[in-house]
C-alpha cells in the first residue's frame, strides 16, 4: 500500500524516468580580458536599428530578413520543427480512430447461414476504437520534451540565422562604401598625377625637365588608373553579392552617402560575460541540444520496463443498416495490456550507452558554444578598442603626407626641389587615405561584429525583426 502511494504521489508530480536536465557548468569570467568589470546595460540589449543606423542600410536589412532565403529557410525549418514536437506531443493522449464497412454478396460470409442456399446477403459494421499508452514511467513524457527542445533549438537556430544576416549585410554595406571610397581616391591619384605629367610634356617641350620626369610621372598616373577598373570590378561584385543576401538578383545598391557621412555608432558598453548564456542564439540552442540528449537518456531507459496500454472498443454489426444502432447489434470491449522487452541480446544497453555518449557530446558542445562566445565577445573588443588607436594614428599620417605634398610642390614650383619629392610624397598619402578609408570601415564592422557575439537584439519580438524600428 505505501508503494502505490509513493508511485501515485509521483505521477501526480510529473515525474519521468532518467535524469533531469542540469544546465553544463560554464567557466564564466567575471569581465572580458583586457576590459573593466561592467554592469549589466549591454549594447546587445539595442534594436539592429539602433547600431545599423544610416537609413539605406535600414532599408536593406529589414529587405533581407523579410525576403533573403536564409531568413526563409529558417522559418520553414522551425515550421517542420514544431510539426515534429506537435506530433509527438499528440502521444500523451488517447488516440481514437474509427473503421465502418457495409458489404452485399453470395456467400460474402463463411459465418452466414444463406450460404447453403446461396442467397445474396448484406452486413453492415462500424466501430469507434480508443488506444492510450499509460506513460507510468514518463517515457513518452521524455520522449515529449526531447521533441520540444529540439524544436527550441531550431528556434534558437532561426534567430542566430537572423543576427548573421544583419551581420553580413551591413558588413558587405560598409565594405561596398569603403570601395567606393578607394575608387574615389584612385580616381583623385590618376587625375593629379595627369596634371603632373600635363605639366612635364609642357616643360620637356621647352627644355626645362628630361624625359625621366615625365617617364616618371606616366609610370604613376598608370598605376593609379589601373587601380580604377580593378574597383569597379570588386564594387560590382559586392553589389552582387548584398543581391543575394537580401534575395534579388544580382544588380546595383542604392547608398545612403560616403563612410565618413555615416552616422556614429553607439557608445554602448559589452555588458556581462555571464550574460552570453541568456542572449547568444548559438548557446541558447546547444543548451536546448543538450537538453534533448538528456531527455533521450530517458526515453531509453523506459524502453527496458513494460508499456501499458490501455484500448476500448464501441460498435456494431448487424446484417441490417437500419439496425446498425439497435441494442442487439452493438458490440463494446475494454481491454489493458502490457509488452517489455525479455532478451535483446544486448541491443537495449546498446541504445542506453548510445544516448548517455549523445548527451556527453551535446553537454561538450554547449560548454564550446559559451567558451566561443567568450573569445567572440573578448576579440569583438579587443578589435573595436584597437581600431580607434590606428585611425587616431592614421589621421595624423594624412594630414602629414597633405602637408608633404603642398611643401614639395610648391619647392617644385619655385625650382628648388625635383619632380621626385613631390612623386614620393604623392605616392605616400594616397595610399594612406586608402589605409584610413579601411580603418573607417573597420571600425564600423568591429560594432556590428561586436553586437552580433554578443548576441544582439536577444530582447526583440519575431515580427519586429524584418520590421524594423516600425513594429514599435
Amino acid at each position: 500500500m505505501k508503494k502505490s502511494a509513493v508511485l501515485a504521489a509521483a505521477l501526480l508530480a510529473g515525474c519521468a524516468i532518467g535524469p533531469d536536465f542540469k544546465r553544463p557548468s560554464t567557466n564564466a569570467p567575471a569581465s572580458f580580458r583586457d576590459q573593466a568589470a561592467q554592469g549589466d546595460r549591454s549594447i546587445a540589449d539595442l534594436a539592429w536599428w539602433d547600431v545599423c543606423r544610416e537609413a539605406r542600410l535600414k532599408e536593406l536589412v529589414s529587405y533581407a530578413l523579410a525576403n533573403g532565403y536564409d531568413a526563409r529557410i529558417a522559418a520553414a525549418r522551425v515550421e517542420e520543427s514544431r510539426a515534429i514536437a506537435a506530433q509527438v506531443h499528440g502521444q500523451l493522449f488517447p488516440g481514437l480512430a474509427y473503421v465502418a464497412n457495409a458489404d452485399r454478396g453470395r456467400n460474402a460470409s463463411l459465418g452466414n447461414p444463406a450460404i447453403q442456399s446461396g442467397a445474396i446477403s448484406s452486413g453492415f459494421d462500424a466501430y469507434l476504437g480508443a488506444a492510450w499508452e499509460f506513460d507510468l514511467w514518463g517515457r513518452v513524457r521524455r520522449l515529449d520534451e526531447a521533441a520540444r527542445s529540439q524544436y527550441l533549438a531550431t528556434e534558437d537556430a532561426r534567430r542566430g540565422v537572423l543576427l548573421s544576416l544583419v551581420s553580413d549585410v551591413a558588413t558587405a554595406y560598409y565594405e561596398l562604401l569603403e570601395l567606393d571610397d578607394e575608387l574615389a581616391i584612385a580616381k583623385e591619384a590618376t587625375a593629379s598625377f595627369g596634371e603632373s605629367l600635363k605639366l612635364f610634356k609642357r616643360r620637356l617641350e621647352g627644355g626645362v625637365v628630361s624625359r625621366l620626369d615625365t617617364a616618371s610621372a606616366e609610370a604613376a598616373m598608370a598605376a593609379s588608373s589601373a587601380r580604377v577598373p580593378a574597383l569597379e570590378t570588386q564594387i560590382s561584385i559586392k553589389e552582387n553579392q548584398i543581391s543575394v543576401l537580401i534575395g534579388r538578383n544580382p544588380g546595383p545598391i542604392a547608398r545612403g552617402g560616403r563612410l565618413a557621412d555615416l552616422p556614429a555608432q553607439p557608445d554602448v558598453p559589452a555588458g556581462l560575460p555571464s550574460a552570453l548564456l541568456e542572449r547568444r542564439p548559438d548557446v541558447r540552442a546547444a543548451e536546448d541540444a543538450a537538453r534533448a540528449a538528456n531527455a533521450g537518456i530517458g526515453v531509453t531507459v523506459g524502453g527496458f520496463l513494460p508499456r501499458i496500454g490501455l484500448s476500448a472498443i464501441l460498435g456494431g454489426v448487424s446484417p441490417q443498416l437500419s439496425e446498425i444502432t439497435s441494442h442487439g447489434a452493438r458490440l463494446w470491449s475494454l481491454g489493458a495490456g502490457a509488452t517489455g522487452p525479455v532478451f535483446q541480446g544486448g541491443g537495449l544497453r546498446g541504445q542506453y550507452e548510445q544516448a548517455k555518449a549523445v548527451w556527453e557530446a551535446a553537454k561538450l558542445g554547449y560548454q564550446r558554444a559559451a567558451l566561443s562566445a567568450f573569445g567572440d565577445a573578448a576579440n569583438a573588443l579587443v578589435t573595436r578598442q584597437r581600431l580607434a588607436e590606428v585611425r587616431e594614428q592614421q589621421e595624423h599620417a594624412v594630414a602629414a603626407y597633405e602637408d608633404a605634398v603642398r611643401i614639395s610642390t610648391q619647392r617644385y614650383s619655385a625650382g628648388k626641389a625635383s619632380y621626385y619629392e613631390v612623386l614620393t610624397a604623392q605616392q605616400l598619402l594616397f595610399p594612406a587615405e586608402a589605409s584610413l578609408a579601411q580603418t573607417r570601415r573597420d571600425q564600423f564592422i568591429a560594432v556590428v561584429l561586436l553586437y552580433k557575439a554578443l548576441g544582439g537584439g536577444w530582447n526583440l519580438k519575431d515580427a519586429e525583426w524584418a520590421a524594423g524600428g516600425e513594429a514599435r
